[in-house]
């Protein structure tokens, strides 16, 4: 009897520990629940910097709020604190890549595009290291958006002066691989590596009651795109990516105990206040594309995650 009370015993003793999980450990297997990243786009959402303070608009440029269509990334991860750096946190996500195109890129051939309100991405919480985590980090890798354009001209002694819709297929990765691209309705062939900032414009609209379209092609000034990063100080990120950094809302942490039975949703809200920004070399705070003035930062203005 008393070697079973013993036997008992160990038994009891091994399987607590065995059920204990450390952080950094991956959460339990039986676990069925999902982390799910969902996308949000909030033109009234506070503008920042690169280092996620107040963003002002420098002398000479302007700035449009534009509607994002569609909304890609290349790599995500949970980030314990201010001091843990890039690559140290949970990596939950990461795109794939090629080198079709010489250079290691995001493979645009296989992005995951998504639209406002709807989920990016899902991923077993099971896969997650069991741990607190202050940050999320999402590396952007794409995004479609409509914004207007003005047309300033004569035509047959006739002045016009109009606003026209534009649609801007943006890559605003570190480097993208691109077989080609719809912007709207045209397609545009690459099939090279593009680095940051590679744009695409289609615009169409009617003059005088004649339909006129067309489609350019352009890169944005090297490092030129915000990247919005608070924790620059002690954690930075790459130059020339686009790895936005934000805080979990309220000074809420994420926190993944590896007994979750439901699914965690986590809204990222990304800041399209005033995010689409251009030389405003005549002072009227229009788009004059067909004068010249270029399109300089399509970067996102700040992402604030909320658990759910």
């Amino acid at each position: 009897m008393k070697n079973y009370i013993l036997f008992f015993l160990c038994i009891v003793t091994l399987s607590f520990i065995g059920c204990k999980k450390n952080d950094g450990e991956p959460a339990s297997s039986t676990s069925t629940a999902n982390l799910i990243l969902k996308f949000k786009f909030d033109p009234t959402q506070i503008r920042l910097n690169n280092i996620g303070g107040v963003s002002t608009i420098p002398a000479g440029n302007a700035t449009q709020n534009p509607t994002i269509n569609k909304m890609s990334a290349h790599y995500a991860e949970l980030t314990p604190t201010a001091f843990t750096a890039l690559g140290g946190g949970a990596v939950i996500y990461k795109a794939a890549e090629t080198t079709a195109g010489g250079g290691t890129a995001i493979d645009f051939n296989k992005a995951k595009l998504v639209g406002n309100n709807e989920i990016f991405l899902s991923v077993p919480i099971k896969n997650i290291a069991v741990g607190t985590y202050e940050y999320l980090r999402v590396s952007l890798a794409y995004q479609n958006l409509d914004v207007n354009f003005h047309l300033d001209t004569v035509i047959n002694a006739t002045t016009i002066s109009q606003d026209f819709p534009a649609t801007i297929a943006g890559f605003i990765g570190y480097n993208t691989y691109i077989n080609g691209f719809t912007i709207k309705n045209q397609t545009v062939p690459v099939n090279a590596n593009k680095l940051q900032g590679f744009w695409g414009v289609e615009t169409s609209g009617s003059i005088m009651g004649f339909p006129f379209s067309s489609t350019t092609i352009g890169q944005a000034p090297p490092n030129a795109t915000t990247v919005v990063n608070p924790i620059f100080a002690t954690s930075p990120v790459p130059q020339g990516s686009c790895l936005v950094t934000g805080a979990f809302a309220g000074g809420s942490k994420l926190k993944i105990t590896g007994a979750e039975t439901n699914d965690i949703v986590v809204v990222v809200s990304l800041s399209t206040n005033k995010s689409f920004e251009w030389t405003d070399t005549n002072s009227n705070g229009k788009w004059d594309a067909t004068k010249g003035e270029k399109i300089i930062d399509m970067g996102l203005r700040g992402m604030i995650p909320t658990i759910q």
